[in-house]
């Protein structure tokens, strides 16, 4: 048996390390979705304040990582796809799966706010439809497949038409950063473009830096105790600071570093996110944790749908089983946001429901999901490449 298609990934040519990057990425990004998911659900949730200091401390970078990642292999990909096709591919994998999870999200929002308890929501209207494109904020984690999706067009435009460098893009985006700082701390509101402005800099940065990052020659430097141990301590000491700032009473919560203290955001995020790429090196050097491998290919797919995930395991480990305390809820929702979707969006490859994920259909895997049955714990007989 194998549900999460890790025969098949594990055979694929990728970046190993960023992968993992990935992985630990989405991991810190679940837990904090859980703590959200579990917000006015467990009773007793602010009896355990370690475990909302662990979400706050591990905040400031996971996201700015992402956008890196992203960066990272921009311009491999308009090398090899050319900017039509670089933009289709965006649409494809990103804006489409948007606009899908985001309906069916919204939907089962506007469902339980009228017909069942099970929800916060109460005040959600189909006006949040709209908001997935115009300010996807206000309808919760989707802003960042939004952001992402925008930028990475606006940056292959400039990139591949006006034939800016990527130093001249990272430039452009320390001014944007300066305008979504000046945003945060007035207290204003650009809708997406608030995002876009923020993020900006960590894509250019990605791709300022790919040709050393994505250099097999460099792979022995970067995977080095000697780089890891003093950037761990760096992020240990920063966030340590930064999360006795966030922790102060605030309507801002987690984000007061990021919108009132902006500039010092950067910092932190860029120690945690140079930190994480370390240890990922790591990881790949000693080929410690493959499953964080596993994890990091299905980052974007565990991202789409990991909220409606993570509120029916809820509403499953409360109201049916009738587990309420709160560590154990807490573990139990955060491991279920990483491990059903992967599942989920295995089993709709195999069974042509692909079209919830992309609107090209991905024939290499489909094909291979179809030759193969991964749900069965029957021995597998050996597989043809494809």
């Amino acid at each position: 048996m194998d549900p999460f298609n890790s025969r098949f990934i594990l055979k694929e040519k990728r970046w190993l390390w960023i992968d993992y990057d990935k992985g630990i990425s989405i991991i810190l990004v679940g837990y904090g979705h859980c703590m959200s998911t579990l917000r006015g659900h467990a009773m007793d949730l602010d009896a355990y304040p370690l475990f909302h200091y662990f979400d706050t401390f591990f905040y400031g970078f996971r996201m700015p990582l992402f956008f890196i990642i992203s960066g990272l292999l921009v311009g491999r990909s308009l090398n090899k796809k050319g900017l039509t096709n670089y933009i289709g591919d965006r649409a494809n994998n990103i804006l489409y799966p948007l606009l899908v999870w985001g309906i069916i999200e919204i939907t089962f929002q506007i469902i339980a706010a009228r017909f069942t308890d099970f929800t916060i929501h109460n005040d959600v209207g189909p006006e949040r439809y709209l908001k997935l494109i115009t300010d996807p904020r206000q309808t919760g984690h989707f802003w960042y497949l939004n952001a992402l999706f925008c930028i990475g067009v606006i940056y292959a435009f400039i990139k591949s038409v006006l034939k800016l460098k990527p130093v001249l893009h990272v430039l452009l985006g320390l001014v944007l950063y300066s305008v979504s700082a000046y945003i945060h701390v007035h207290d204003m509101n650009a809708g997406f473009l608030t995002d876009v402005f923020e993020y900006y800099f960590f894509f250019a940065l990605g791709d300022l830096i790919s040709n050393v990052m994505l250099d097999q020659k460099n792979v022995q430097r970067f995977s080095s105790w000697k780089i890891f141990f003093p950037l761990l301590l760096a992020f240990v000491t920063i966030q340590y600071f930064f999360t006795e700032i966030n922790l102060r009473p605030s309507t801002y919560e987690s984000r007061f570093v990021e919108q009132k203290m902006p500039f010092f955001f950067l910092i932190e995020a860029l120690v945690g996110c140079v930190t994480s790429v370390s240890f990922s090196f790591l990881l790949q050097k000693y080929k410690l944790f493959t499953w964080l491998h596993i994890v990091g290919y299905h980052s974007l797919f565990i991202y789409c749908m990991q909220i409606i995930a993570m509120t029916f395991a809820r509403i499953f480990f409360q109201s049916f089983l009738h587990i309420n305390y709160t560590p154990a809820l807490i573990m139990l929702v955060w491991t279920s946001g990483i491990v059903l979707p992967i599942f989920f969006y295995n089993f709709c490859l195999k069974f042509n429901l692909w079209w919830l994920y992309t609107f090209r259909k991905p024939e290499k895997q489909v094909d291979y999901l179809r030759s193969t049955n991964i749900f069965s714990f029957k021995r597998q007989q050996a597989v043809p490449e494809v």
